[in-house]
């Protein structure tokens, strides 16, 4: 058996999370065209025959231009040197920039067990075109296994997986086998909120968004269904009155995509309201953001 913590890094956008959720075949993670959506290490973890990995998904490599952003960055580095394994994304494209930057991070970690991950695949029009990405990425740096996989189409990530576990230290599980993340189920459900906020409001409304629940309760009179009051926390006036929208449709739609989620994933019915309240610069207010669960997990 072998067991053992993977940190999967990488630019925003690099398909950290669609990866995680797609080797769960379970959403764990929220997912986001916007960059730097994982706001949190994100544990999920994977059980089979082999073994049991536990799969951390970090925030964006970002510079920290708030208190929040500094939070998230902090969080990255410490996951680093933490970790058996590193799973490091770019994608197929080409080495841009933001990833030199970060093998740069990861030249000076004492942690060099890194393997390199080449996602997105699937918008290749002919697999040749990995061959001079492979070799170009041999040459920067040492990597124990370079695997090229599309997470969004599952493709070659059953190779991912068996590279990941013949570099993992033999052990017994660490979790139980029944056991899918860490998230408490109040972040998961917020997250879920979050999640639909960003897809519904496009570039208007920009990270400045959190979700805090407020209550959680069952039914006074129907006990099989469960009564979910939430706040969308925005910095400014002018993005409340987007999140509510004409009529209040905006956040009618939002609500109505949040509920059928949570429905699936609670297995019962859920009456949710939802608020939209203003907080000045909260992502630079400390107390105010681990409020919401940044820092606490």
């Amino acid at each position: 058996m072998r067991c053992g913590y993977v940190t999967i890094i990488g630019k925003p956008n690099t398909g950290k999370s669609t990866l995680l959720n797609t080797i769960l075949r379970h959403k764990v993670s929220i997912v986001s065209p916007k960059p730097a959506t994982t706001r949190i290490k994100v544990i999920g973890i994977y059980n089979s025959d082999e073994g049991q990995i536990i799969f951390i998904d970090t925030p964006g490599f970002e510079e920290g231009k708030n208190e929040l952003g500094k939070f998230m960055l902090k969080s990255i580095y410490s996951s680093l040197e933490e970790t058996d394994l590193i799973l490091f994304l770019i994608e197929s494209t080409g080495w841009k920039e933001e990833d030199e930057k970060i093998l740069e991070v990861l030249k000076k970690t004492d942690n060099k067990k890194v393997i390199l991950g080449i996602n997105k695949i699937d918008i290749l029009k002919y697999k040749e075109e990995l061959l001079p990405l492979i070799d170009e990425s041999r040459k920067k740096f040492n990597f124990l296994e370079i695997v090229p996989f599309s997470a969004l189409k599952n493709k070659n990530l059953d190779s991912l997986i068996k590279a990941i576990f013949m570099h993992l230290p033999e052990s017994e599980n660490f979790y139980p086998t029944d056991m899918i993340t860490n998230l408490p189920l109040e972040y998961h459900l917020a997250e879920i909120i979050r999640e639909k906020v960003l897809q519904k409001t496009y570039q208007e409304v920009p990270h400045s968004v959190a979700v805090e629940i407020e209550e959680m309760k069952e039914g006074e009179k129907n006990k099989d269904i469960l009564v979910i009051r939430a706040n969308i926390i925005v910095e400014r006036e002018n993005l409340k009155s987007i999140i509510i929208g004409k009529n209040g449709e905006m956040i009618k739609n939002i609500g109505k995509l949040a509920r059928e989620e949570m429905e699936i994933l609670l297995g019962k019915k859920v009456y949710l309201e939802l608020f939209v309240k203003v907080i000045e610069d909260w992502r630079n207010k400390i107390d105010v953001f681990r409020k919401f669960g940044y820092g606490n997990i």
